[in-house]
Formats: C-alpha cells, structure tokens, sequence
C-alpha cells in the first residue's frame, strides 16, 4: 500500500507590514504554504519607525464611536473590524507575550512601548508555522498565471494557488510603502489618487518663532471643516505636528481653514472680562501670560498670526478662541504617517478579492481608507489582513 503526499497550496503574501504578517498567518493556519515578498532588506519597517513614540495598537472605545474614525470607508470596513476589534487585537497581542496598557484617553499601547519584542516574537510564530520570508523581492506585476519579481538573483516567477497584496500605501517611501505599485494596479482597477492624511501643517515662520521651535501648543482646541480636535500640536522648524494637528489635518487637505482654541476652557465673555482688566506699564505679552495663564509658545504663536494684536478686548477674545493659521498646506506626502486614496472598495467584493482578478486580495493600506492617529490605523491594518488572509485561504479551497 502505498502513502500519497498531499503537497499543501502555495500562498503568497506581498509586504510585510502588520497587514502582510496577518494574512500570512492566517494561510499558514489553514494549512497553506505561505511565502511573504517584501521590496526591504528587513520586514515591518513602517511598524517598528511607528513604535519609537510608543506602538499605539488600538484603543479602548466602544463600536459606533471608533468606526467613526473611518469617515467615508466606515461601511465596508464595519464587518472587518467588527470580526477582529479592539478587545481582540489587545487579546492577539497578549497572544505574542506582550503586556499592555490603557491610557487615559484609551489608547492601548504595549508596557514596554516598543514594536520591535511583538514583531520578534511574531516572526518566531511565522516560521514555527512554516512561513518563508523572501527580502529585496520587489513585485514587477503578472506573467500570466505568474507573479513577478526583481530579486537580487534576477528575475523571478511565482506560481501561487492565492495571493494577497499588502504593501501599504506611500508615506514613508524609505521604509517601504512607496506606492509604486499603483502604476501596475491603477490602469486596471478602481483608484483613488494618493493624498497625505495624518500630516503636519507647513508654514513660513519668522525668525522670531526659532526660539520656540520644539515647544509644545497643550491643551488647545483644533477645526478644520468637520473635522475637530483637542490636544497638543508641535512647533517646528517645518510647521505644526502631532496628534492634534493630525487628526484635522483633513480638513486643510479639503481646503478648509485651520482655527486653533489657545483656551478652550473658558468662554469668550470670560477672557474679555479679564482682558478689560487694567494693564499699567505691562506689554501685551506679559499681561496675557499673567492675567490668562497663557504660556509663552501660545503667545508666540498669536503673535506670529495675527500682529498687531486688536486693542478691543471682546476682539482679542474672539482671536484667543478662533486663531486663525496662515499656512502653505500640509506637508508632503511622503512625510505623513499615513496616505489617503488606493484600491477602491468598488474594485473589491466582499471579501477584499479583486473583482477584475479572482484568488487575488487586498489587505492595509492598499485600500482606499483612512483614520486619525490613536489606535485605529493598526487595528484597520491587522483586521484587513486578518479577513483577507482569511477569505483567500477559503477561495483557494473552493477552487
């Protein structure tokens, strides 16, 4: 009698960001043979660069609030995020070893804040698993059946059973996610053009705001459009970053006007009433940070925006609660954390599979989504990669 050897499907999965990984496993757990290409020397470059100001993974708010982060792509990514949310990436984390912690605005990060001890532990489960990793294979599209790539060897050729693509989007080109891959999908899928999206603000300071560049904009209030905010901004020597500039960075995208609230815990009545108060021989600057508690950045920046400063006080309240910021747009894209635009949902079925090319999927970035910072870009990453991992290994099944 002889023994049959069943040789396992081949899968293939192109990046190697948290997206990539996820599908990846995903195959490996239905059986298959699973091969990750990635254009870089090393994988997950992006997710380590993100994990140097702490890995934020996801957070801590219930369904309705945290879909809403997603804007225009809320509907097709509802059940994706739905069947992988913030209580399971928190429990796949803890999965790898990794102890977290909630902050106090419900962020999630891990303790010891960095990315590289999940991903170390999460390439040892990759290979355990039977997962190959191929480096310096950058995709170069279809032969037919096959999939192409520049490889240091030359020219290579897979056949795979399934394939996922999840190679990001095209911020941060040096760590991987150039966008390049759109000349070679865009021609023949639904496309969105690439746009910043969590990017700083650029302006052209005067040399008197150089003394205060890295000086931190807290507890102020942010609009643009629709899109609000309450938190810090940064100055720098290029404009105004973080997380609060981010989250409304939207909105200048749109062309909206950008307001920030220097107080925004006290009403316009209550400044005016304390601007009338009688000044003696103090400057303008002095009397504010005394009488409103206002810090000298925020002084610098009202100062930078709108000298000469109104000598009515319900005028200069009015300012206080509405600065307007004279900027020249966001900063490029390839210095944003994330890029709205990609595949649109319109060129996927239901299960992130190419309408235009069947037992290939879409995963992470690629898609055309985007989120503010604080937990959501990840989870959305890990969920899509998660569900087309998933899907494909089902398709490949059937087929």
């Amino acid at each position: 009698m002889t023994t049959e050897t069943v040789t396992p499907a081949q899968a293939l999965v192109i990046g190697a960001g948290p997206a990539g990984l996820m599908a990846a496993e995903m195959l490996a757990q239905a059986g298959f043979a699973v091969t990750i290409c990635d254009q870089k020397p090393s994988v997950g470059r992006k997710f380590l660069m993100a994990g140097k100001s702490g890995l934020n993974l996801t957070k801590v708010e219930a369904a309705d609030p945290f879909m809403s982060a997603f804007t225009d792509a809320k509907a097709p990514l509802a059940p994706i995020i739905a069947a992988f949310d913030n209580d399971a990436v928190q429990d796949w984390a803890a999965g790898l070893g990794q102890t977290l912690f909630t902050g106090s605005t419900g962020r999630v990060f891990p303790t010891v804040m960095k990315a590289s001890p999940l991903l170390r532990a999460w390439l040892v489960r990759l290979a355990e698993a039977g997962v190959q990793i191929n480096t310096r294979w950058r995709w170069t599209g279809w032969q037919g059946a096959g999939v192409t790539f520049d490889t240091p060897d030359g020219a290579q050729t897979l056949q795979p059973d399934v394939t996922v693509l999840a190679m990001g989007g095209a911020s941060w080109a040096r760590l991987g996610p150039d966008g390049q891959w759109a000349k070679l999908l865009a021609p023949d899928h639904p496309f969105t053009p690439f746009a910043p999206a969590n990017a700083g603000i650029a302006l052209d300071w005067s040399p008197h705001m150089v003394a205060h560049f890295g000086s931190a904009l807290k507890g102020i209030g942010l609009k643009s459009g629709k899109y609000r905010s309450r938190g810090e901004a940064l100055i720098s020597a290029q404009g105004l970053e973080g997380g609060g500039i981010y989250t409304v960075s939207r909105g200048v995208r749109e062309g909206h006007p950008l307001m920030l609230d220097l107080l925004p815990d006290q009403r316009v009545e209550t400044l005016a009433e304390k601007l009338e108060q009688p000044r003696g021989k103090m400057s303008m600057a002095n009397f504010m940070r005394k009488t409103l508690k206002l810090d000298t950045a925020k002084i610098a920046l009202l100062q930078e925006m709108a000298r000469p400063l109104p000598l009515n006080a319900k005028a200069l309240a009015r300012l206080l609660k509405a600065l307007p910021i004279d900027h020249t747009g966001l900063r490029p894209m390839d210095q944003a954390i994330s890029t709205a635009g990609g595949v649109r949902f319109d060129a996927v079925d239901e299960t992130l599979m190419l309408r235009a090319r069947p037992g290939v999927f879409i995963a992470g970035e690629m898609l055309d989504w985007e989120a503010p910072t604080g937990g959501y870009l990840i989870s959305a990453c890990l969920a899509t990669g998660r569900w087309a991992g998933k899907h494909a290994a089902a398709w490949a099944g059937k087929t």
